[in-house]
């Protein structure tokens, strides 16, 4: 007899796509009515890092730096051409997400910008004449400025307000366009990049973890609110969080590394513990306790967490990362991690153009994790490699992406067939190729399209399919088998 729940492959509805955001790849910062948004101020250079991480210097842009996110790829003017080259890969979903700024230009109108309105749901419609799902998310490192300016971004409680409104304007204007949510993007990113996650500004005479989890708390929230919205509006609607993921393994079999592995993984966990659980964890109310912080609870806070979970847990995945709490052991950093890793002797793939480790396997181990921990559908929405690309003659032979995500592949199935993972869909990031969030670089590129602008937003724009282009189609069209 044939057991139902046994899988020999994906699931026939399996949602297969790529991943993109707004403040990479959209450009057109002056255009329609949009106004100036937190990264728009974010540089290429040295100053890059120190800026991403809260130490903001100035809210007018210097002469001398380039500002690459006010550029992209342009897919405000390409964005019917990018979506028909998505279809011809055979793409299920297309991850997205919307410029508040474009929405609400300031963050404070009262009525929003009509012409922002049209252009995503223009964009939304263009999918489903595509045959495409739009996996919207709300907010991926995206605040109008002056909300930096006035509340401090996600520190201010006046921000979780204006993102209400916000949210109830987009649910309702593309409610029947968007079946699939993310309210803010790799949310736990906000605790080593306090700027580029929340829009906080660090003041040294203030408290660092006490503006940090502050903004944590108001985004908490504002996803719990977003959830509502979403679920009031349309019954049909899911609503995931987002987490930047990545199992961490202790360096030595010493308790002390296997807690702090264990920790490290909880810390990242605490996000997406709230989100679905719907109140804080104790192990984080006793963090909190010794730090001497005190959640701003206000107003029906505690109810609306509880009320409001997410439906299914999202999260980006680029490698695993290893860790020692004896820090006088001498051992080599790996480069390129937002989260800090040492290197893992054990892995034996040749490294990225960036230093980044390549660990398919642990993959499918953070699948297990999730799973095990939330017993809720899961969905890739972030996974992929950088690197330096050549146009020669209009192609691009890039075997080293189709390498990277055939692994990931290969390891996301076994979690599907062997492990029983509710994994709903798989987003490659970058699917077309557009502004690095770590570097600022168009020269660091993930996508199956090649696109024509080097790092100083100079080039024709034009696309270009690349070899990993037709081997992602041939990878749809056998949902999976053929890699």
């Amino acid at each position: 007899m044939h057991d139902k729940n046994i899988r020999i492959g994906f699931p026939s509805e399996f949602l297969w796509g790529g991943a993109t955001s707004a403040n990479q790849c959209e450009g057109s910062y002056n255009v329609g009515g949009r106004g100036i948004g937190h990264i728009d101020l974010l540089p290429q250079g040295e100053t890059r890092w120190s800026i991403m991480q809260g130490y903001l210097d100035s809210f007018e842009p210097k002469e001398n730096l380039h500002y690459p996110s006010r550029h992209g790829i342009e897919f405000y003017k390409h964005y019917k051409e990018d979506i028909s080259l998505l279809s011809e890969m055979g793409f299920k979903v297309f991850r997205m997400s919307i410029s508040w700024s474009r929405i609400y230009p300031t963050g404070e109108e009262d009525t929003p910008n009509e012409e922002g309105l049209q252009f995503y749901e223009n964009v939304f419609k263009e999918c489903h004449k595509h045959g495409i799902e739009p996996l919207v998310t709300m907010t991926h490192y995206d605040i109008p400025l002056e909300l930096v300016k006035k509340y401090n971004g996600w520190e201010g409680r006046k921000t979780l307000h204006c993102f209400k409104k916000y949210v109830s304007t987009i649910v309702k204007r593309y409610k029947g366009l968007v079946k699939y949510w993310l309210t803010f993007n790799e949310i736990n990113c906000v605790t080593a990049l306090p700027y580029t996650a929340a829009g906080v500004v660090l003041d040294k005479s203030k408290n660092r973890d006490t503006q940090i989890y502050t903004a944590v708390h108001h985004e908490l929230v504002a996803s719990a609110w977003a959830v509502k919205y979403v679920h009031e509006s349309d019954f049909e609607s899911k609503v995931g969080c987002m987490l930047a993921a990545g199992v961490s393994y202790p360096y030595r079999c010493a308790p002390e590394d296997i807690w702090l592995a264990y920790t490290t993984d909880r810390n990242k966990y605490f996000f997406s513990d709230v989100m679905s659980y719907g109140k804080y964890p104790n192990y984080k109310l006793r963090e909190f306790g010794q730090m001497g912080f005190e959640i701003p609870f206000l107003e029906n806070d505690e109810e609306v967490l509880k009320d409001n979970t997410v439906d299914f847990i999202s999260f980006s995945y680029y490698s695993s990362h290893i860790v020692c709490a004896d820090t006088d052991i001498i051992a080599e950093k790996a480069e390129g991690n937002v989260f800090p890793t040492l290197r893992n002797p054990y892995l034996k793939e040749k490294e990225t153009a960036w230093k980044w480790q390549i660990d398919a396997q642990g993959l499918r181990t953070t699948l297990n994790m999730f799973y095990d921990r939330y017993h809720k559908p899961l969905f890739i929405v972030e996974n992929g490699v950088g690197g330096i690309d050549n146009l020669d003659n209009g192609k691009v032979h890039d075997e080293y992406h189709e390498h990277y995500l055939r692994e990931h592949i290969k390891a996301m199935k076994e979690a599907i067939v062997l492990d029983g993972v509710d994994l709903m869909g798989y987003t490659p990031w970058g699917c077309i190729d557009l502004v690095s969030a770590s570097t600022g670089q168009m020269k660091k590129r993930y996508g199956f399209i090649y696109v024509d602008v080097d790092d100083n937003g100079n080039g024709t724009y034009k696309r270009y399919k690349k070899d990993s282009f037709y081997w992602y189609k041939k990878v749809i069209e056998s949902n999976g088998e053929v890699l």
